[in-house]
Formats: C-alpha cells, sequence, structure tokens
C-alpha cells in the first residue's frame, strides 16, 4: 500500500451487518504501549511500559503478555529483526506480574494451559554446521568471521527455568532449505512464529528457508514442510480449526510482481484452499512482519504490518472494517516514525479476557478525540 503524510488514519469504514463485533489488539513496533480499540476505532483501555510492547496478546485472564524491545547493547543477536530483552506480563492495570529477561528471545511466544510458556531463542550453531549452508550473502568481511544462528523452541516454566528445547536447525536439510540469495548469511531461519497443532507439536514459520513447518514435539523431526515456490519471506502461521494453515505471505523477494496475501493451505494434500491479495498486487503488501488471524464467524483479519494498517475481509474478500494505526513512534531500525504493527488481535465481547472490564471510550474521551481530528 503506498502511503501518503494526508492519507487518513483510524477507522476507514465499517460495515457492522458482516464485520465480527469485538475488540482489536493494536501494539506499534518500537513503541511502549498496548491498545485495545472498540469497533468504531476508540481507545478503550491501554497498557504502558518503560521495557517496550513491540507485540503483545491477551491472556483469559486478562492479563497482557509481552515481548520487550531490544537489548540496548548485546553480543551477536544485536540488529536482528525480532529481537528482544526478554518477555513479561502486565495485569489489567498495567502492574508487572512475571518477567523473563534472555537477549536471546526473539519474535513469538505462546503461554500454555499448564501455566508454561514457550518462546523462539537464537543460538550460534557449529561451524561444520554453517560451512553446510547454502543460500544467503556475505556482507563483509566482519559478517564472516561472526557465527551464523539458529532458532531453538524453548518450554519456560514460571521460575524462568528451562523445561524443554527443540533445536530447529537440526530437522533441517542444509541442500534443500536454503536461505534466499538477497538475505545475510547472519541466520539460518528467523523463525518468526510459533503456534501449536492439536496434537501438541509445533507450527513454525522460517523466513529466510520460505517455509512453514510441522515440527514434531515428542521426535524433534519435521512432520510437514510446504512453501518452496510459494512463499516468500512469510510471518503468523497458526492452525485453524479445519485442520488447515493460516499465514501472511509477505513476499518482498518473489520472482515477478512483488505483493503479499493471506494464503490458507491444507497441510494434508499441500494446496492453498483460500487466498486475499486486494484487488492489485499493491493494494496489500508488507516488505516485514504482518500477520493473519481467522475469525470466529469465518472472516479474516489481515495485518498489513508495514503500512500499520488492518482489514477484515469476508471468505468472499469483502473488506467489511479497515483501520489505519493513528499512532506514531519513533524508528529504531529505520529513522523517522512510524506506525507498523507486528501483529494485529480481534477478541470478541465474550472473550474471557474481557468479562467484567471497563472498556467505555468515555474514560480516554481527550485522547480520542485528539486522533478522531487527524
Amino acid at each position: 500500500m503506498g502511503w501518503s503524510v494526508h492519507h487518513p488514519v483510524g477507522l476507514l469504514h465499517y460495515a457492522p451487518q458482516h464485520a465480527m463485533r469485538g475488540y482489536t489488539l493494536v501494539v506499534n513496533v518500537g513503541g511502549e504501549h498496548a491498545t485495545l480499540i472498540d469497533m468504531e476505532g476508540r481507545i478503550c483501555h491501554r497498557w504502558y511500559s518503560e521495557r517496550g510492547i513491540p507485540h503483545g496478546y491477551l491472556l483469559p485472564n486478562g492479563n497482557l503478555l509481552c515481548r520487550m524491545k531490544p537489548p540496548p547493547d548485546v553480543e551477536g543477536v544485536a540488529g536482528f529483526g525480532g529481537s528482544s530483552a526478554g518477555l513479561f506480563e502486565l495485569d489489567w492495570d498495567g502492574n508487572e506480574v512475571w518477567v523473563y529477561e534472555d537477549a536471546s528471545v526473539h519474535h513469538d511466544f505462546l503461554r500454555l494451559d499448564n501455566g508454561n510458556t514457550l518462546t523462539l531463542v537464537w543460538e550460534p550453531m557449529p561451524d561444520e554446521v554453517t560451512a553446510k549452508v547454502q543460500g544467503g550473502y556475505v556482507r563483509d568481511e566482519e559478517d564472516a568471521d561472526k557465527p551464523m544462528y539458529g532458532d531453538k523452541v524453548r518450554e519456560i516454566a514460571p521460575d524462568g527455568s528451562t523445561v524443554q528445547e527443540w533445536t530447529v536447525w537440526e530437522a533441517l536439510d542444509p541442500e534443500e532449505d536454503v536461505i534466499c540469495p538477497l538475505e545475510r548469511r547472519q541466520e539460518w531461519t528467523h523463525t518468526n512464529s510459533v503456534d501449536l497443532t492439536p496434537d501438541g507439536d509445533f507450527l513454525i514459520s522460517m523466513r529466510q528457508i520460505d517455509r512453514v513447518a510441522i515440527l514434531g514435539r515428542e521426535t524433534g523431526d519435521i512432520r510437514w514442510k510446504w512453501g518452496a515456490g510459494e512463499l516468500s519471506h512469510q510471518h503468523n502461521a497458526t492452525f485453524l480449526s479445519n485442520g488447515h494453515v493460516l499465514m501472511f505471505d509477505n513476499g518482498p523477494h518473489r520472482r515477478g510482481p512483488s505483493g503479499s496475501r493471506a494464503v490458507e493451505v491444507n497441510p494434508v494434500t499441500s494446496e492453498v484452499e483460500w487466498e486475499y491479495k486486494g484487488m492489485q498486487p499493491l493494494h496489500l503488501f508488507s516488505f516485514h512482519i504482518s500477520g493473519a488471524a481467522r475469525l470466529p464467524n469465518g472472516n479474516t483479519l489481515v495485518c498489513e504490518g508495514a503500512a500499520g494498517r488492518i482489514v477484515e475481509v469476508t471468505p468472499s474478500k469483502e473488506i467489511v472494517w479497515e483501520y489505519i494505526n493513528p499512532f506514531f513512534v519513533p524508528d529504531r531500525r529505520f529513522g523517522g516514525v512510524n506506525n507498523m504493527l507486528y501483529r494485529a488481535m480481534r477478541y470478541g465481547p465474550d472473550h474471557p479476557a474481557l468479562q467484567g472490564r471497563d472498556l467505555n471510550p468515555a474514560r480516554h474521551a481527550n485522547i480520542n478525540r485528539l486522533y478522531a481530528m487527524m
């Protein structure tokens, strides 16, 4: 999507008869706020932390589980996209109730039913493994002397101890799982999302190699892998109740015209069952971050992250809700300011996290009036 400083922000379109009513969580990349808005785009609740909140989501008890902003000085992974100083949890009133500090944590995380937390972490790979990995480019001599990083899935107990780890790169094939030639050889996979299948296995998205895969929890092997020739630097793979996998396919390094899409694939047949691209290729485009979430009413919430744009589309691809993030923050990576969103989530009025909560936008009347004038 092209951008103009004169482009309106906030709510652009709402078709109440077709959209899923609820509250959307808006979290700026590089920001320190997480904001819950209603269908009219009005602020209904807000969390704040000096640790930064580049990504977060609501737990059933109404707490917000968050990833911290990148650490100011860390060896190895400094400057990596999705870098973080750790995870933390805020209660509804913004009080910090849990902290896990580790500069190897990145991108995605998930609170398990047993109270443990699943997260992605980086680790340097052995030189003999790195030597076998194909693709990518070395930027300079300094890069050539640095280790290549791979990913692990880590389960953390509430006390911060590691329960178990699964090494993603051990299950991959260096000859087959090749790094995009336009990406640096600083990471092999750059895993950017983790979700659970009904069997408890891990559904992961690996940006550098254009693959989504199911990693066996008990065996650590790859049970399904898809994306070669189909995906380009995708994000936010989730397992749907119909057994399919939904993701945001960014498309920046695709052969031919660039363009993004939300795409649903059947892991049994590896066939695409549904996709949403917009009317023209650049009607939906985000070169990084972004996501897609299937809503209970069958619609799909698509986050075009780089532009700060969220659309809700029906199965027939009609836009029934459209919103552009009006909150701008300093851009640590690219300079200036941005309204970028790592991901967006919609919670229905009956969601457990919202029960008994005061979500009256009148409590935030002053700031709502300010953004209504933008």
